[in-house]
């Protein structure tokens, strides 16, 4: 039985973000995130991008599926490619530990600009405001 996201070692963690680190294979997850697809597929919408070979795609796959982020299934001899939803939760959750880094910092600049917002409203609803803009 497979271990779950959350239960996965760090180390299998890292080799999702190396995996991720090459800008090929973030755009193979990104075909994938609309179905599974076959190889033949992937190389032809990739070649529209940049040059590389069928092999080349084949070997940023077998890195896709070592890492836990993509799943093959055979289908008579054509390999279908899909997204793996376990490993993809992997990174999510990585990631998640940083969303209040994040988020707090937002929060404070949407209070700083309402805020701003209001003390302009007053200013010019204020009479000395009015005088201030018409002096």
């Amino acid at each position: 039985m497979a271990a779950s996201a959350a239960e996965r070692p760090d180390s299998a963690r890292e080799g999702v973000f190396e995996a991720l680190g090459d800008p090929v294979r973030r755009r193979v997850l990104e075909l994938l995130a609309a179905g599974e697809q076959p190889a033949g597929a992937l190389v032809a919408a990739l070649q529209t991008r940049v040059r590389i070979s069928q092999p080349a795609v084949s070997q940023h796959l077998r890195v896709l599926r070592d890492a836990g982020l993509v799943r093959v299934r055979a289908e008579g001899t054509r390999r279908l490619y899909t997204v793996d939803d376990d490993g993809t939760a992997a990174a999510r959750e990585w990631l998640a530990r940083f969303e209040d880094t994040f988020t707090q910092p937002l929060d404070a600049l949407a209070t700083e600009l309402a805020r701003g917002k209001r003390e302009r409203r007053r200013a010019t609803s204020s009479p000395e405001g009015t005088a201030r803009e018409a002096g």
